[in-house]
């Protein structure tokens, strides 16, 4: 009994001694990790404290007017700026994302609006929202923007994903604007498919009220 005591305190002084071996062989090293790990991180938090946080306000402020521009219709003031206010556009290279992520769908809408539809293609495509319903306004926003182009078959295709992205009333909107494309595109069974789809899922849309004129136009 009194070896296996024995043999157990010896193991532990060999614990310690192998502690207190790697603390001196290694002990500059972790300390110097350790301060620069400080370092870094108190760094971190000040930039993020004097240098984002302050950048994000101001760029949230800036985009109070354009904002306002933009829900008046005043889509060029609200895209360009009106001389003091600046608009999405320059809110973008300035602050990029820092004045929320609905800053590139805003100016999108502004340039789609202006009929500039390979403008409202570069911005729409860098929306990166969380928001569904605004999410897939932006994909029929883009199909509006390749239908504007001559690009009705790309246009068809991000109105279809706009329907399933929105699974709402919204979808019943988007739906049409695919059927019209495929229309347009000679896919008249393919136009029937969509409008049906609305009388039947959608019954209570505004879409829905007069969708059987566009079925009877689509199977002639």
């Amino acid at each position: 009994m009194a070896t296996n005591k024995q043999t157990t305190k010896e193991i532990e002084v060999e614990k310690k001694s192998g502690l207190e071996e790697f603390i001196k062989k290694y002990g500059k090293i972790l300390t110097t990790v350790f301060i620069a790990i400080l370092v870094i991180t108190a760094a971190a938090l000040a930039v993020s404290n004097w240098y984002v946080k302050p950048l994000k306000e101001e760029a949230k402020g800036q985009t109070f007017t354009a904002e306002q521009y933009f829900r008046a219709g005043n889509y060029e003031s609200a895209l360009n700026g009106d001389g003091n206010a600046l608009g999405f556009a320059e809110i973008i290279k300035e602050y990029g994302t820092k004045g929320g992520k609905a800053v590139y769908f805003y100016a999108g809408i502004c340039e789609l609006q202006l009929k500039n539809y390979q403008g409202a293609l570069d911005y729409l495509k860098k929306y990166k929202g969380g928001d569904k319903i605004l999410s897939a306004r932006a994909q029929a926003c883009i199909g509006d923007a390749y239908v504007g182009l001559g690009n009705i078959e790309a246009g068809l295709s991000q109105y279809e994903k706009a329907a399933s992205m929105a699974d709402n009333a919204y979808a019943a909107q988007y739906l049409l604007k695919a059927g019209i494309a495929a229309e347009e595109l000679g896919q008249k069974d393919k136009a029937v498919s969509l409008y049906k789809k609305i009388e039947v899922e959608y019954p209570q849309s505004v879409e829905a009220y007069d969708i059987q004129k566009y079925i009877v136009r689509a199977q002639n």
